[in-house]
């Protein structure tokens, strides 16, 4: 590569488009993307036709980048991903440096989507699908067993509407952003209607009701819904967040990204870690009291869902947000103070505080919701925040996310065997 030599009076030497492009192994568009997203500073010079860049400052970033790929994050050898989507601190958690729960009191989840997104605010967006996307979806989904369950459901939705997308390997911004708005909707278009009277139309927390619950829907428990929605739109790298990130840096298109979370969402430690909840829940409505099922379930020698997170050594702000919601609505009485029975009689043992998987059994419990209802909401939510992973990761350099496995098996050369 040319470096350009430095002109009298200025110690900095300067790069051009191409060169940084080449030094960090990314499209020049990508560069602009560094920029924009402030990890790079770019210059005009007079008389010149591009941007020119600080050279150290490219070497830098060029630096960081190879740790990253390479897996060093030094502390403690765990990977390290530079984002500035969500952080998570003192029981705390941000989207781009906003309080996420105050956002989530305040925005709807397509508004809060698109802040995740852009950075922006567009009060009132809607998201909404074309007819055929829809139609290729419902179709593939309605050919499912009737015991497939709702993350099954999705990634078929999300797998057929990609066949009815020939553009969906531009991963420009815009064609990504564009992605998105269609792919959401169509994900919940192809859920099967609960109710038979249903509008597919207003804000996707509404449409999404009708997937779940039988029941008509009241202003507040539609709050609720969106609330919930809205706070779990991120949650930084969690195990199906890393999974998209690895797909968007092989340059998976958004589509196929989105599949790679929902597979591991699937979970009972991840997005399926509601239903249990739920389930425990209905065994303690049904006992009439904790302390049994909770016996139960320690006897076993199993983890009392719905309690404790790695994360938050203190109450899941996500839980705090939604059960102060959740007192607003009669129906919820019930499950509530199941749910403050399971915390307590737990306490005994290991004291504990809630999560949201039990703010959100107890929501789909009172709604009369199945216990599959949580994991939905989970998947739906989380599919803006994988879009804004992947966004982040088209704009660095492509196969970072490739560790180097570590053999402890036979040495070679064996035998072959016989």
């Amino acid at each position: 590569m040319r470096d350009q030599e430095p002109a009298p009076g200025h110690p900095e030497r300067r790069l051009s488009t191409k060169e940084t492009a080449e030094l960090l192994g990314v499209k020049p568009d990508t560069v602009y993307a560094y920029v924009s997203r402030g990890q790079l500073s770019s210059r005009r010079e007079p008389g010149g036709r591009g941007s020119t860049f600080d050279a150290k400052e490219v070497e830098a970033l060029a630096r960081r980048n190879r740790r990253e790929s390479s897996g060093s994050s030094g502390s403690g050898g765990e990977l390290s991903v530079r984002t500035r989507i969500t952080l998570i601190e003192k029981d705390r958690y941000y989207f781009r440096g906003v309080d996420a729960t105050e956002l989530a009191a305040r925005y709807s989840y397509e508004e809060i989507a698109e802040w995740l997104w852009t950075g922006e605010l567009h009060p009132g967006i809607t998201f909404t699908a074309p007819k055929a996307a829809v139609a290729v979806a419902r179709r593939a989904v309605d050919a499912l067993p009737e015991h497939a369950g709702p993350t099954d459901r999705l990634r078929v939705a999300a797998i057929a509407a990609a066949t009815a997308d020939p553009l969906r390997f531009d991963l420009s911004e815009d064609a990504v952003l564009g992605t998105a708005r269609i792919l959401i909707p169509t994900l919940v278009a192809a859920l099967p209607p609960v109710r038979r009277t249903h509008r597919d139309e207003g804000p996707l927390a509404h449409r999404l009701w009708a997937r779940l619950s039988g029941r008509p829907a009241d202003d507040a428990s539609l709050r609720v819904l969106d609330t919930a929605l809205g706070l779990l739109v991120d949650h930084d790298l969690a195990a199906s967040t890393l999974a998209v990130r690895v797909a968007a840096s092989a340059r998976a298109h958004a589509y196929a990204a989105v599949s790679s979370g929902l597979g591991v969402l699937e979970g009972p430690l991840h997005g399926a870690a509601s239903g249990l909840a739920h389930r425990l829940l209905l065994d303690v409505l049904d006992q009439g009291t904790a302390a049994p099922v909770i016996a139960d379930e320690l006897r076993s020698g199993r983890r009392i869902p719905g309690l404790g997170h790695r994360l938050y050594p203190g109450e899941d702000p996500r839980a705090r947000a939604l059960f102060a919601l959740l007192e607003d609505i009669p129906g919820a009485a019930p499950a509530l103070a199941a749910a403050r029975d399971i915390v307590a009689t737990t306490a005994r043992h290991t004291p504990l505080h809630a999560n949201v998987d039990l703010a959100l059994a107890v929501f789909t419990v009172s709604s009369g919701m199945p216990s599959t209802a949580g994991e939905t909401v989970f998947a739906v939510a989380r599919t803006a925040g994988w879009i804004a992973h992947a966004l982040e990761e088209y704009g660095e350099r492509p196969l970072r996310m490739r560790p180097s496995g570590h053999y402890v098996g036979p040495r070679p050369p064996q035998p072959l065997p016989e």
